[in-house]
């Protein structure tokens, strides 16, 4: 193997242990200290603090069981999110010097990994809290510039690691400069 596509296999698996990390801390956090984001949860779902005269308030949570159940489940998919990508930068680190198939299938659970964040900080931060909940209206509440960092940041390590080395071959050979 040559050092270009050890380089980038590297890298790869040091964006895929950078989210397995954060995402860890994260679950973490709200695990060790459960109210800090867990008021932020009830807020966003009760639209308290959204534009005043707001048409779309019917659509406000005012349940406390529920404001815990989608809390949990936020700390569970998180959780699972860093599990993913940590068990596949250990088995992208184990298979790191092997042959392409072996790297490639390596990547398996951080795939898994980095698509679960996606769909935690799209799909739940930015779709339906940002839009269900209108918490873009909010100016204590407003959660999105952080998914917004997030999802940006796992989308490219998605990418990144999606590259085949045979796609990656064509930057390293045939280079005369």
């Amino acid at each position: 193997m040559n050092q270009t596509t050890f380089a980038f296999r590297l890298a790869k698996l040091l964006v895929v242990t950078g989210v397995g990390l954060l995402t860890f801390l994260v679950a973490f956090n709200n695990m060790t200290d459960y109210f800090s984001s867990y008021y932020f949860v009830e807020h966003v779902m009760k639209m308290d603090t959204t534009f005043s005269g707001n048409k779309l308030i019917y659509r406000s949570v005012n349940a406390v069981v529920i404001y815990h159940l989608a809390y949990i489940l936020i700390i569970v998919l998180v959780a699972l999110t860093a599990y993913c990508c940590l068990r596949g930068a250990w088995n992208m680190y184990r298979n790191i010097n092997r042959k392409v198939p072996d790297f490639q299938s390596a990547k398996l659970w951080a795939i898994y990994g980095l698509t679960l964040g996606i769909v935690i900080w799209f799909i739940v931060f930015q779709a339906i809290a940002g839009e269900w909940f209108v918490m873009w209206q909010s100016l204590k509440w407003n959660g999105l510039y952080s998914a917004d960092r997030i999802v940006t940041f796992i989308g490219i390590s998605l990418i990144m690691l999606m590259l085949k080395e045979d796609e990656l071959k064509v930057l390293t050979d045939g280079d005369t400069r």
